[in-house]
């Protein structure tokens, strides 16, 4: 790698990245079908789609490359170590994405140009909130320290609009004014930050 300064928002998705390892990890097949706060989807199907996007999209986004249709109909959940897979593939795309020149200029994912500072932004989301859904849904908690997590809220606030008009949030639900800043991002996507009751 070129030794060069990273983007500042890069510390972001490391931190993210490394956390949705962690929870990928604890997730164990027994717990597959369980549901979660999605509607219509279990813990495999959220789990297919959090890889999906969060690893390959973010790999394939880096090499400026669609995603390939086979990845989107696989059962990555199928291969006993999806987790290890899952955690090696975050690797890669966090290293590079490094590459400041990465978040430069624009991504085209077939629905007109986005750029790509906004679109690795509402990444890293996809992997804190979604990384929350998947470790409420197994028993788990989801750690984010403030500065990342300062960072999830403003994408979720900015983009949140654009998410609600196709489904992907709901309205924003009531939290106390001194929540905790992932709480207030939880929140601000239709998300109730306390676990749900099994």
């Amino acid at each position: 790698m070129k030794n060069h300064d990273t983007h500042p928002h890069h510390p972001y998705m490391a931190e993210c990245a490394a956390e949705a390892a962690r929870v990928a990890r604890g997730v164990t097949a027994a717990q597959l079908p369980l549901s979660t706060h999605c509607p219509d989807w279990d813990v495999r199907a959220l789990v297919n789609h959090w890889v999906l996007y969060t690893s390959h999209g973010l790999e394939h986004h880096a090499l400026r490359e669609h995603l390939p249709e086979e990845l989107t109909r696989r059962d990555f959940t199928a291969d006993p170590d999806w987790a290890d897979a899952y955690a090696a593939r975050l690797d890669r795309a966090v290293t590079a994405w490094a590459d400041p020149a990465l978040w430069e200029g624009d991504i085209d994912l077939g629905m007109g140009p986005l750029p790509a500072v906004d679109l690795a932004g509402m990444i890293i989301k996809e992997m804190a909130v979604h990384g929350w859904d998947v470790a409420t849904a197994t028993g788990q908690s989801f750690h984010l320290p403030g500065p990342p997590a300062r960072f999830v809220l403003t994408v979720v606030e900015t983009h949140g609009d654009l998410y609600r008009r196709y489904d992907g949030f709901a309205a924003p639900v009531p939290v106390p004014a001194d929540a905790p800043v992932f709480d207030r991002a939880l929140a601000s996507s239709g998300r109730h930050p306390e676990p749900v009751a099994r």
